[in-house]
């Protein structure tokens, strides 16, 4: 029998499920490894180092074998902050068999400001099929009985294709904002393992055969990043932390060849509910760069972007070429 307060870990290449039985909290994690993409934000974020990242495999510049993560079940404390951050929505956590998540539930996070909203009357329901083809991780239905598109929101990535391929019926609130530049004259030839494990269509690989950009797709997940060949180089460097009137010294990582590296993820800030702690204050540290003056692409502009349309599955035939 299980011990009290001891973590048992379930890992196939399906899922990994942790779980353990106190007195009165009964926790069960569980990772969805078919939709992870093995990005930077769990190892990153984890306070305990019990989430590592585990490598792509390789062949000839293409994915056979995708990137994840794993989990130290010896680490865990089932705080919550790599399901808050999930940036692919993989992650649940159910305390006494409710979902919770602790550190939403007491305050030592905020909870990212996100949303994607459908505006029923200016949508042609002709290009119903189109907009739900369209949606990555399947969570656009139709419902017939109301005539309109729903939304299975807890699992949404923010990626707005929707919006695109709606012509703007959809509108997306993404919680982080930034930017990805793609440099093709710096990547190693024939490499497109970026657009392989890209959860969107950001990057991916056109009629032509060639590495695309469809830069307004990007959800900063920074997974592209991790399976470039071409890695940044990380330098460690001391910040201050401050919450409640205390202040303490830190060791955070910076990456320091981004002129050097062939795709770059930045993350300028996040929207979220107001909070003060010391946690989300040093998780801010790991993963957003110092940009907050930055602003990021406006909607407007991109609704009437003919790439972003034609990078869409069927986009040409919609576009007219």
């Amino acid at each position: 029998m299980q011990g009290r307060g001891v973590t048992r870990a379930t890992k196939n290449e399906k899922e990994i499920i942790l779980e353990s039985a106190m007195v009165t909290r009964h926790y069960v994690m569980r990772w969805d490894l078919e939709r992870c993409v093995g990005c930077q934000i769990g190892p990153s974020i984890c306070p305990f180092d019990a989430i590592t990242h585990v490598d792509a495999v390789l062949e000839n510049g293409r994915m056979v074998k995708k990137q994840a993560v794993d989990i130290d079940p010896e680490k865990c404390v089932f705080c919550g902050e790599c399901m808050e951050m999930c940036p692919v929505s993989v992650i649940s956590l159910e305390v006494n068999g409710e979902p919770e998540n602790p550190v939403i539930k007491y305050e030592a996070f905020p909870e990212l400001v996100q949303s994607t909203v459908f505006t029923k009357e200016p949508f042609d329901m002709g290009r119903k099929d189109f907009v739900i083809d369209n949606c990555p991780t399947k969570v656009i239905s139709y419902d017939e009985g109301e005539n309109t598109l729903v939304v299975d929101d807890p699992h949404c990535i923010r990626c707005r294709q929707c919006e695109i391929a709606s012509d703007g019926a959809f509108k997306v609130e993404q919680p982080w904002q930034g930017k990805i530049e793609l440099k093709r004259d710096l990547c190693v030839e024939g490499c497109l393992a970026c657009a392989d494990i890209c959860p969107t269509r950001a990057l991916h690989i056109d009629e032509d055969g060639e590495l695309i950009l469809a830069d307004y797709y990007c959800i900063k997940c920074g997974a592209c990043m991790q399976i470039c060949p071409v890695k940044p180089v990380i330098e460690e460097y001391e910040a201050q932390v401050e919450a409640y009137g205390v202040t303490k010294t830190v060791q955070e990582t910076r990456i320091t060849n981004t002129d050097e590296l062939p795709v770059y993820v930045e993350r300028w800030r996040v929207n979220h509910t107001p909070v003060i702690s010391g946690a989300w204050t040093q998780a801010l540290l790991r993963l957003a760069d110092d940009k907050a003056g930055m602003v990021e692409i406006d909607r407007k502009r991109a609704l009437k972007r003919r790439d972003l349309i034609t990078a869409l599955k069927g986009g040409r035939e919609i576009a007219g070429e």
